[in-house]
């Protein structure tokens, strides 16, 4: 399939955005949500596909985006187009801290698989679809579902990771065990499985799950310090319960330890 080449800069440290300039006639298909600003002269197109650039008929297309559904993606995706003779640009923002990841997919042989959730965007004629897993266990236990996000083509691709980003090179035969919430993706070369942590104790009072991921090599694995769901978890837990306040921090002293601390507000 024909994948526009574009170009691009990543702004930013914990914040970021990607900024892509686009040629006349380049476009770049993004995720809902992630639109950040973009120049005069670009024009938005909602599609109902997954984004490549082959010529579909209505029932592929209905397949395409309905594949995006079993992701928990919305059925439609955002194409932006420079309709203009010179360069303009348009610019994609991260949905919460972390770093953004250019997967260059020609590096990759073609392919790479990431959580459903990483998608940021993407050149226009990448294909973004899903991954089954063929093994049971990973299904049941993943953490995040036996369905993972797939994106095929030659061109670039942008995936976002919560906190700080690791990036790892497994030689053949080499295995890294990973929280499975983590994983932020990896090359289509990584066998992937989900392994059971071992030992009641660890079970019961390790508070790290039943359940690792199990990568082995070769290939290149991206990992991510702070997955969403963990950040969210930690939002919730001290959020205020029922109207009251929320509990004091830095302190065994509570609502006092606020006091102390300049936290002054009733």
């Amino acid at each position: 399939m024909t994948v526009h080449e574009i170009d691009y800069k990543i702004y930013g440290e914990e914040m970021q955005f990607v900024e892509i300039e686009l040629d006349p006639q380049e476009g770049v298909v993004a995720e809902a949500g992630t639109f950040m600003m973009m120049d005069d002269g670009i024009k938005m197109k909602t599609i109902f596909s997954d984004g490549s650039s082959k010529n579909k008929g209505f029932l592929d297309s209905i397949l395409g985006a309905g594949k995006r559904i079993l992701t928990g993606e919305s059925l439609f995706i955002t194409v932006f187009y420079n309709n203009l003779n010179d360069r303009r640009k348009v610019s994609f923002a991260s949905p919460y801290p972390g770093k953004i990841i250019p997967i260059d997919l020609r590096a990759f042989n073609g392919k790479f698989i990431c959580q459903k959730d990483a998608f940021l965007c993407a050149a226009k004629g990448v294909s973004i679809g899903i991954e089954f897993s063929k093994k049971l266990g990973r299904g049941l236990f993943g953490g995040e579902g036996f369905i993972m996000q797939k994106l095929e083509g030659n061109g670039m691709a942008f995936v976002h990771a919560g906190g700080t980003m690791a990036k790892k090179e497994l030689r053949s035969g080499e295995v890294l065990r990973v929280d499975t919430g983590c994983i932020v993706g990896f090359t289509q070369d990584v066998d992937y499985d989900i392994e059971f942590i071992g030992g009641i104790r660890n079970t019961v009072f390790g508070g790290e799950g039943v359940f690792f991921a199990r990568l082995q090599g070769p290939g290149t694995v991206y990992i991510q310090s702070l997955p969403f769901s963990r950040l969210a978890g930690r939002v919730l837990a001290a959020a205020p319960k029922g109207g009251g306040k929320d509990k004091g921090e830095g302190s065994i002293l509570g609502g006092l330890g606020d006091l102390l601390d300049g936290d002054n507000r009733f």
